[in-house]
């Protein structure tokens, strides 16, 4: 077991892997949209681009992530029921009881856009969402990256870049079938995992 410090999230892993030891590994792959190795007793899927070995034993997972890369991809595991990504995109604002949580989240993805992320070089910041497994799609947006936090949990960020006349601007949106998957407490976690990474990273590449 690999040992953790933060108490928090001691303290919520354990409930989090009570709940999916109830579940066969095999319905868990089903739902998730992942793949189970029996051999292995093991489930394999990405997450923001990288490969990720899920053990079905200890629910630890190869290479280590993010403590709460790692809890929100186990609650993605113990929710997940199957529901299809519709395409459809929304606000964490207009999400499942997103109201509150979410709509302080995005009030807080824009700004944090306007100030540092919209006026980064376009070029780096692509690239950067590229490092982390997003894909780059055509939209109204100078820039839209579609981040796969988990195989059904598409995250979308839409930039429009700072200019003479404006400055930057942008926002981060779910697909509505997101409820499906992660609460919006989980929601907000992953979104700022997702920004604060592109920050670093971004900072990094500097």
């Amino acid at each position: 077991m690999i040992e953790r410090t933060n108490r928090a999230f001691i303290e919520m892993l354990k409930p989090a892997i009570e709940r999916l030891e109830k579940h066969k590994p095999e319905d868990i792959a089903w739902k998730a949209n992942v793949k189970y190795d029996q051999e292995h007793a093991e489930l394999l899927t990405k997450s923001l681009g990288q490969e990720l070995h899920i053990s079905c034993t200890t629910w630890q997972i190869s290479p280590q992530v993010d403590e709460w890369q790692h809890l929100s991809i186990l609650h993605y595991l113990d929710l997940a029921d199957n529901t299809p990504v519709t395409g459809e995109i929304c606000t964490m604002g207009e999400t499942k009881d997103g109201l509150v949580r979410g709509g302080g989240f995005d009030r807080t993805c824009e700004f944090k856009i306007q100030q540092e992320i919209g006026n980064y070089d376009p070029a780096k910041l692509q690239k950067v969402c590229e490092d982390m497994g997003a894909d780059i799609v055509q939209s109204n947006a100078d820039l839209c990256a579609v981040f796969y936090f988990m195989p059904n949990y598409p995250v979308t960020l839409k930039i429009w870049f700072a200019d003479d006349e404006l400055p930057g601007s942008g926002r981060m949106f779910l697909d509505r079938s997101a409820d499906h998957y992660l609460t919006i407490e989980d929601a907000v976690t992953v979104g700022d995992f997702i920004l604060r990474g592109i920050i670093q990273k971004y900072k990094n590449a500097s």
